[in-house]
């Protein structure tokens, strides 16, 4: 091991994550050639040496700082000029940080403290510009044609004392001259007010000699879309994978969804929500103008690059006020570090913004999801599957691998609250092509139960638990459960939005409306299945027309859901636009023609009876029928008595539905029927009740006893038939077959 002093060069691009993920091969050829036509050249003039690149920056080591200083002068002058003649999209501005002291040399590598510094450095810099030490500045101040602003002393990462800092003013004819920070709170008025005059001249003559170079913007807290949380508030982007493997496509995803849930269990910080993220993500915009849009302090920004088993991850948090660097890091690690780089993160984060952390919070921080890191991959794959159900073989998919991560460890909670909240998404949209309703709001609940006995903690299975016990008449437990999934995840939106829809259906409006809120600011570019669910909290909150934009938003973008022309046409009828609401109402029949009110009521009977009747009489103001494909039949034709009793003791019906499928029913005399067509064959239980056929089969409607009426057929439809039995499922036509 050898040592020995030098100076030190460190650059990096600007924004070179952002960059990659919209043009990455463009981008790389960039780098490539800026480092063969001005890097490597000035590197050598000045008698450096290239230590090594490092994906988006590179290290140098001279013998001289004011080598050191000339070179760097030399390339962002150079890149200054070769930008100006390029489109936007295609420059790449560096920011270069220089510093003096003791190496260490391994080989042909370096390291010590001397290189922290001067990357920390760097990282002060502006784009297109460079940064110094104060180490540097004593040996440098009068031996170049530059100036030189202070940005005084600097308390830099993982360095235990401030370090000075200084601007180099790209400018001969400030050569020489060096604008000090003032200390004094005290006397601020006058000094401070000749010193930004005297940066203003210094800026202002850079741009005359170099109207090409980028100046720091001025901070974005006026533009802000929100105000400011009172709490540190931090946005997540997506993690660029650099690797130009698109296997790595879901670690980088998985990555950041893992900080985003993690940092959300902290009570003490403010997270936006993932789908918010990665919808402006997708828009090539600054750091900062992404900050003002979502309305936070600080954005982390990072890269993956896998080969093998290996993993670099660079990682940047960014006060998007000040455009400053809060601190960054490398990470060279083996695959299966993943999670420890997981929690230095974190805790970086967590140290940076000086937050306090519960003894639960510091519990669930700690806690590791699974030891087996194939399983982990699989779930990864699972989430990035379930961001939007769209198909069944989406569904497929998603089960799957969440089946193969518990396969691999029966102990892994996230991947059974997978299962769950694919489970109760199936159970509530009646999806029967995976199970049939019983069967998924079973395994709903086996799947919510086995994750929080594994862990308590867990947001997702308690959010499930709460739907389902909401739908059982459960109010009390389903407002625990609700209320325990946002303890658990303090910035968890759909948690929030969940606990919105129970206090909706339990009569607390003024409440679900708060809650909502809470969760649209935490998600303010929400999914349209999210739009939908606000959408629906705010209607039944008596809110339309905060209901209406954000449900047609839903409408739009999911043009087949029932809910979103159900909600649609009642909030229109409530609102008294009665053209708008037959509209929605139309279509909602035109996609499913068996849509009434007698199924609604039956769909919706947990709720209390002043907003079930709200929500029917808006239905039916809009144009829905009572009864499916608006069949209406005559008093005088209904069966009733010993006349209906007679039709099911031990009698076979032989017809066919409303919609051509043909069918055979089998009552008993002991209340027992079995119905078959030619894809069904399923068996069930009778009764009769105020005049009234009511059945029940094993995994059919809701699980409970469905009642319809039996009418003698006097309409033109299939006039062989005998008898109408309408259902809110069904309208069938049927004949008692010969004894």
């Amino acid at each position: 091991m050898e040592r020995h002093l030098a100076a030190i060069l460190i650059a990096d691009v600007v924004g070179y994550s952002r960059l990659s993920e919209i043009d990455e091969e463009g981008t790389r050829f960039r780098f490539q050639r800026d480092m063969k036509e001005i890097f490597e050249p000035q590197i050598a003039e000045h008698s450096g040496r290239l230590v090594k690149t490092m994906g988006d920056g590179l290290l140098v080591e001279f013998h001289s700082v004011v080598d050191a200083l000339r070179c760097a002068v030399n390339v962002q002058q150079q890149k200054a000029k070769m930008n100006a003649a390029l489109p936007p999209g295609e420059r790449l501005e560096f920011r270069i940080g220089v510093n003096l002291g003791d190496i260490i040399v391994e080989g042909e590598d370096i390291h010590g403290e001397s290189v922290n510094i001067a990357d920390r450095i760097q990282t002060l810099a502006r784009p297109g510009g460079i940064a110094i030490s104060g180490a540097a500045y004593d040996q440098v101040k009068s031996k170049l044609s530059v100036g030189y602003a202070s940005l005084g002393e600097q308390k830099v990462k993982n360095i235990g004392e401030p370090v000075r800092a200084y601007h180099v003013v790209l400018d001969p004819a400030a050569a020489g001259s060096t604008v000090f920070a003032r200390k004094s709170p005290r006397r601020w008025h006058i000094p401070a007010a000749i010193a930004a005059v005297a940066v203003l001249l210094l800026t202002g003559a850079s741009l005359w000699w170099q109207p090409w170079v980028l100046i720091e913007e001025p901070s974005p807290i006026n533009r802000f879309a929100y105000p400011l949380p009172d709490k540190p508030s931090v946005a997540v982007l997506p993690f660029i994978n650099v690797s130009g493997d698109k296997e790595h496509d879901h670690l980088a995803q998985g990555l950041t969804d893992d900080l985003i849930t993690e940092l959300s269990k902290v009570s003490g910080l403010f997270v936006i929500a993932r789908h918010s993220v990665f919808a402006i993500a997708n828009t090539p915009a600054k750091v900062q103008d992404v900050a003002a849009e979502l309305g936070v302090h600080y954005v982390l920004e990072g890269s993956l690059q896998g080969a093998g088993s290996r993993l670099r991850i660079n990682v940047k948090l960014i006060d998007a006020v000040t455009g400053l660097s809060l601190w960054a890091e490398r990470y060279d690690r083996q695959y299966a570090d993943l999670f420890a780089v997981q929690d230095d993160v974190i805790s970086k984060i967590i140290s940076a913004l000086a937050v306090k952390l519960s003894e639960g919070e510091r519990d669930q921080l700690a806690r590791i999801p699974t030891n087996n890191l194939e399983a982990y991959d699989y779930y990864l794959r699972a989430e990035q599957e379930g961001v939007t159900y769209s198909d069944v073989e989406t569904y497929r998919r998603t089960l799957s691998f969440y089946q193969k991560a518990i396969d691999l460890d029966p102990e892994f909670a996230n991947a059974h609250a997978g299962i769950a909240r694919v489970a109760v998404d199936v159970w509530r949209n009646d999806y029967t092509f995976l199970w049939s309703a019983a069967v998924a709001r079973k395994i709903a609940y086996d799947a919510a139960g086995q994750a929080l006995k594994l862990d308590p903690t867990n947001a997702r299975a308690h959010t499930v638990l709460a739907l389902l016990q909401l739908v059982d008449g459960r109010d009390a437990e389903a407002m625990d459960s609700a209320n325990r999934a946002v303890a658990a995840q303090p910035n968890d939106a759909e948690a929030f939005g969940n606990l919105a829809l129970i206090l909706a259906h339990t009569g607390n409006h003024d409440q679900a409306v708060a809650q909502m809120e809470k969760a649209l600011r935490l998600d303010p570019s929400p999914p349209p299945s999210f739009q939908l669910l606000a959408g629906i909290v705010f209607y039944t909150a008596r809110e339309n027309d905060r209901g209406i934009p954000l449900m047609e938003a839903a409408r739009t973008a999911l043009p087949d859901a029932e809910p979103a022309h159900e909600y649609l046409a009642a909030a229109y009828a409530a609102g008294g636009d009665r053209v708008s609401g037959a509209e929605a109402a139309a279509r909602l029949l035109q996609l499913f023609p068996d849509t009434n009110l007698t199924y609604y009521s039956y769909l919706y009977d947990y709720w209390r009876e002043g907003d079930l009747q709200y929500h029917l009489t808006n239905l039916r103001a809009a144009g829905i029928p009572e009864w499916p494909f608006g069949f209406d039949g005559k008093e005088t034709d209904r069966v009733a008595g010993t006349e209906l009793r007679n039709l099911i003791d031990d009698k076979t019906w032989i017809g066919k539905h409303k919609n051509g499928t043909d069918f055979i029913q089998h009552f008993d005399k002991a209340g027992n029927t079995a119905y078959r067509t030619a894809n069904t064959s399923i068996t069930g239980i009778v009764e009769v009740a105020d005049n009234r056929l009511c059945e029940t089969f094993g995994g059919s409607f809701l699980d409970r006893m469905v009642c319809g009426y039996i009418y003698r057929n006097t309409t033109r439809q299939d006039p062989a038939a005998q008898y109408v039995h309408v259902t809110p499922q069904a309208v069938k036509f049927f004949s008692l077959a010969p004894p």
